[in-house]
This record gives C-alpha cells, sequence and structure tokens, in this order.
C-alpha cells in the first residue's frame, strides 16, 4: 500500500510540474510579445496626394510632400485620398486607414440627432418664422423652391448678446427636419499645423453630406471669419488659410443639397464681409434679449414640470429687464433650490424673487449653511 501511495504521489507531483512550467511559458510568451510591441516603432499617418504605378505622394501632418512606396501587398489598392500609415523611417505605405471613420471630425465636432421642439423656444416667435422659411422649409419642401424658381439660401447668421437662445434655435430646426446636427465651436477649427484647419474644414462638409439632411452650426463664427488684414503672424494666416477653406466649401463645385450651414456670434461687427455677402451666410437674424412678453414665455416653458404655487410670472417677468434667456433658465432652478432647502416641493412667489435677486446681485440671504450639510 505504501509503495502504491508513494506511485501516486510522484504522478501528481510531475503533473503539478508539468502546469506550473506550462504557466511560466505562457507568461514568457506574453511577456516577449509585449517586449516586442513596445520595440516596434510608431507609424506616421499620411494623407495620399497622388499614386503612381507603385509608388505615391503623400503629405504629412506638418504639411511636407514625399514621394514613397507602396507595400507590394497595397499596390492596385491605394487611391487618391486615403489615408495611409506608413514606417516611419522610409515614409513606405504598410497599411490603409477606414475611410468611413473620419478620426479628425469625430475629436472635434458633436454629432446628434436633437429631441428640441419649437414648443420648448420661448420668446422668439420672429426668429422661429425666418428660420422655418429659410432651412426648414428648404429641408422639407425643396420642390416648392424649384417651382417658383430661386435657390434658397445655404446658410444664415444668428446673432446677438450671449444667453439669448442661438443655439436652441439651431438644434429646434435640426429636430424639425430630422436632420443631423454638427456642431463645432469656431475656435477649435484653427490649429497648430499649417494646413489642418482647413482640412478640418472640409472633413466636416464631408461628413455632413454622408449624412444629410444635415446642419452644420459654426458657434463664436467670428472665431474664424473676423476681418482680414494684409499683415500678420503666421497664426494669423493659418485662420485665414481656414476662413477660405469654409468659404470655398460653400461656394464649392460640389452642392451642398440638404445641407445648411447656421452661424452664431456676438460680434457681428468684427465679421469679415465675404462670409455675409450674398449666396453665403446672407440671411442675417438678430436674436435679442427677450421682451417682457418673451420673457414670461421663457418663464413658463422652464417652469412646466415644476409645482409652482400662487406665482405670478407677470410680475417675476417685469422683474427680470435685462435677462437673457439663459438668466430666466437659471431663475427657475434657483427658485428650486431655495424651496428644497425649506424641505419643500412647492415654489412659490417668494422663491422666484430671491431668485432674481441672486441672480442680478449674487446674493441669496442664506446666513450659514445647514447643519445636516456637517453630519
Amino acid at each position: 500500500m505504501s509503495f502504491l501511495g508513494k506511485k501516486e504521489g510522484d504522478s501528481v507531483s510531475r503533473y503539478s510540474i508539468i502546469e506550473e512550467n506550462k504557466q511560466l511559458k505562457d507568461t514568457l510568451f506574453s511577456l516577449k510579445q509585449e517586449l516586442n510591441s513596445l520595440k516596434e516603432p510608431p507609424l506616421v499617418v499620411c494623407d495620399v496626394v497622388y499614386v503612381f504605378d507603385k509608388r505615391a505622394i503623400v503629405k504629412l501632418a506638418n504639411g511636407g510632400n514625399f514621394f514613397v512606396n507602396i507595400a507590394p501587398n497595397l499596390v492596385n489598392k491605394i487611391r487618391i485620398g486615403d489615408r495611409v500609415l506608413s514606417e516611419q523611417k522610409s515614409l513606405t505605405i504598410i497599411d490603409k486607414l477606414d475611410k468611413s471613420k473620419n478620426f479628425d471630425v469625430e475629436n472635434f465636432v458633436i454629432i446628434e440627432k436633437p429631441k428640441i421642439t419649437w414648443a420648448e423656444v420661448g420668446g422668439l416667435k420672429k426668429q422661429i418664422r425666418e428660420i422655418y422659411e429659410v432651412v426648414e422649409l428648404p429641408l422639407k419642401n425643396p420642390k416648392l423652391f424649384e417651382e417658383v424658381g430661386i435657390d434658397p439660401p445655404k446658410g444664415i447668421l444668428l446673432y446677438g448678446p450671449s444667453g439669448t437662445g442661438k443655439t436652441i434655435l439651431a438644434k429646434a430646426v435640426a429636430s424639425s427636419t430630422n436632420s443631423t446636427f454638427i456642431q463645432i465651436v469656431g475656435s477649435e477649427l484653427v490649429q497648430k499645423f499649417i494646413g489642418e484647419g482647413a482640412k478640418l474644414v472640409k472633413d466636416i462638409f464631408k461628413l455632413a453630406r454622408e449624412k444629410a439632411p444635415s446642419i452644420i452650426f459654426i458657434d463664436e463664427i467670428d472665431s474664424i471669419a473676423s476681418e482680414r488684414m494684409d499683415i500678420g503672424t503666421s497664426g494669423e494666416r493659418e485662420v485665414q488659410r481656414t476662413f477660405m477653406q469654409l468659404l470655398n466649401e460653400i461656394d464649392g463645385f460640389k452642392p451642398l443639397d440638404n445641407v445648411k450651414i447656421i452661424g452664431a456670434t456676438n460680434r457681428i461687427d468684427i465679421l469679415d464681409k465675404a462670409i455675409l455677402r450674398p449666396g453665403r451666410l446672407d440671411r442675417l437674424i438678430h436674436v435679442p434679449l427677450p421682451t417682457e412678453e418673451g420673457r414670461r414665455e421663457i418663464l413658463k416653458v422652464h417652469s412646466k414640470n415644476m409645482k409652482v404655487s400662487e406665482v405670478d410670472f407677470r410680475e417675476v417677468a417685469a422683474m427680470t429687464e435685462f435677462f437673457s434667456g439663459a438668466e430666466i433658465k437659471s431663475i427657475c432652478t434657483e427658485a428650486g433650490y431655495f424651496a428644497i432647502r425649506e424641505k419643500r416641493v412647492s415654489v412659490g412667489m417668494d422663491d422666484f424673487v430671491a431668485a432674481i435677486n441672486k441672480i442680478k446681485h449674487g446674493e441669496d440671504g442664506t446666513e450659514e449653511a445647514p447643519a445636516s450639510m456637517f453630519g
């Protein structure tokens, strides 16, 4: 019996040693793979400018052009405009990136399908009517313009003080027309490498055509479309290149079709006249601070889901002269906070008055924090 037991013990011991060796080999193999990947040089991302039989001209991000070889497995597969990966030293093209994924654009824009309705836009009836005529009607009923024999404007410019509802107007028309909403801030179009900003503009319009019907919303458009000067730094010249590309895309050989451009700014006085001429952003829509009636409408929009008790919105609207739509929305939020502090779910007139004072003067009348905040 002891002899058999010893034999069993030896076989178990050998099995455990084999398993341990296997685990060590697997670990060693994965470590070698990781080490080899760390030793591999990074690949360079290039754009193909021209293609010959087995060679091509590629453009790097810094603007340099190079005449390079194409790997044998990619010959006859590379086309002008492709984005490729090149070996770092010789720049030989060794791989091709998926054309459907535009990495640059996805990093700089917001792409969405807004769900904001016109009913959620208060105090801007005149502006809604103009946007309907210029943007919504051509997208929904293009044959009407063909029958009349006119071309609808390619884009509009919303201008006015900050917080007056320019962005919400653009999102509402995108929602109403079921269009893809592509939002970008103008300053994001200015890149540190020569030509990158212009390429980004080109890619944005290409993406918009692919996802048409679509609306390109350029916020703070004055950052790239300000009046041009003869003398400037290299950075200013790059801004001008980007601006020229924007004008070319609006005027270009490829029709915009179901793509509309909406620019927004609170500095229309510094815009270059070229962007405002007929055929570009030629419909100017002023979005001013809301009137008293407009403020009352905005208050009703933002308080529709609140439990209000004995609140005179006419009086509240009269107390908020020179307030923007964004500030009026903030008043509703702050009034709700005052009710929460007193452990109420109903918001009263006193809460709205306190909220107005807080927005106007930065004071909320709270002398000390509640004891519950300190446990």
